[in-house]
Parts: structure tokens; sequence; C-alpha cells
């Protein structure tokens, strides 16, 4: 295909990438409500109990399935997106932007903290983790005003 032609196929799915790139922002953002509350209930349980292991598993489930996959959905769809309708020039683009790095940051440090936990190392307290369960509320609430409000 030429590049003609692959702008034509991109404008033409645009209502399908659009769709599955909310769908995957939903799962991803669901993800990261829920893994920094089973990290407290992981700190929570003895150190090499068999509850301990029940939450290294479904850390490392919620991680591996459905978070990660996610959230490299959302860039690859997203970044389709930005493509097809020149978002690249608008500010609230760079804004969104900037969150979703901020966002995805936040996914890798979570990955490694559920690493670390699995080890045995606690280095986080769980009011600490209970704060951070609010951070992807607080990107996803700033990055629809971004999209819908476009306030710049």
């Amino acid at each position: 295909m030429t590049d003609l032609d692959w702008g034509t196929a991109l404008n033409l799915s645009y209502a399908w990438i659009k769709a599955a790139h909310v769908i995957f922002v939903i799962f991803w953002i669901a993800g990261l409500f829920m893994l920094p509350r089973y990290y407290v209930y992981h700190q929570e349980a003895a150190i090499g109990s068999p509850e301990e292991e029940k939450w290294i598993d479904r850390e490392r489930k919620l991680r591996n399935i459905i978070i990660t996959p996610a959230m490299i959905l959302v860039w690859v769809l997203g970044l389709t997106l930005a493509y097809t309708t020149g978002a690249w020039q608008e500010g609230w683009f760079h804004a969104k932007f900037a969150l979703v790095l901020a966002l995805s940051a936040y996914h890798g440090w979570m990955v490694g903290y559920g690493k670390k936990l699995a080890k045995g190392q606690r280095s986080a307290s769980g009011k600490a983790l209970r704060i951070m369960n609010e951070v992807p509320g607080i990107a996803t609430a700033l990055i629809v005003i971004l999209v819908i409000v476009r306030p710049f």
C-alpha cells in the first residue's frame, strides 16, 4: 500500500480505532485502580504464607494478562489516532501526552513494586499505597477534560 492508501484506510477505520482505544483505556485504568489495593492486602498477609502466595499470583495475572497488554494497546491505538487526526499540532494533546507518559511511568513503578513485594520487600506503607490508588483517577479525569473540553 502507498502512503495515501494507508491514510485512507486509517481514516475509514477511525471510529473502530477510537472505540478500541477507549475500551483498552478502561481496562488499563481499571487495573491500575485495583493493583495498589491488591498490594495493600498483600502487605497485610504474612510473608511466605499461602495467602501471600495467592496475592502474588493475583497481582501477576492482573499485570500480565490485563494491565500491561491494555497499556500497550492504548499506546498503539492512541498514537495511531494522533497520527490520523493530526493531534500533534494541538496544545491539549501535548498536555494529554504528558499525562499518559506520567501514567505509564506510574504503571512501571507499580509493576516494579509488585515484583519487590513478591520478594518480601515492603518499602511502601499501606497508607502510601492507598494514596497512590488516587493517581489513576486524577490522571483519568484530567485526560478526559483535555480530550473533551480541549481547553487550549
